[in-house]
């Protein structure tokens, strides 16, 4: 079993920077796809980014590329997701999700859908 746990979030202002971590239990999270998607309130949830098994493979929509950072630390079970030139639309609850049938970013369809793991949520607030 996997357990995902977020920390980090909070309240910043326009133009700030954030970095979530994920801390993963489990055996065999290492060698699995990872992922970040946020809630905002009223709306669907969203594929922010995503990270291959050994960290060389990234993938983020362009709402947030270039400005959110993916990255894993496989020695510390431990997925980020740094956060830069924040705006009040990233308002959201950021979650942590772990794909335990891929490792590879390649074919993959980055909906919920794929993921099999997520986290309880961490809230992050950007007013302007």
């Amino acid at each position: 079993q996997v357990q995902l746990v977020e920390s980090g979030g909070g309240l910043v202002q326009a133009g700030d920077s954030l970095r979530l971590s994920c801390a993963a239990s489990g055996r065999t999270v290492n060698m699995y796809v990872m992922g970040w998607f946020r809630q905002a309130p009223g709306k669907e949830r969203e594929f922010v980014a995503a990270i291959g098994w050994s960290g060389r493979s990234t993938y983020y929509p362009d709402s947030v590329k270039g400005r959110f950072t993916i990255s894993r630390d496989n020695a510390k079970n431990m997925v980020y997701l740094q956060m830069n030139s924040l705006k009040p639309e990233d308002t959201a609850v950021y979650y942590c999700a772990a794909d335990r049938d891929r490792g590879y970013l390649s074919g993959m369809n980055y909906s919920t859908h794929s993921f099999d793991y997520w986290g309880q949520g961490a809230q992050v607030t950007v007013s302007s």
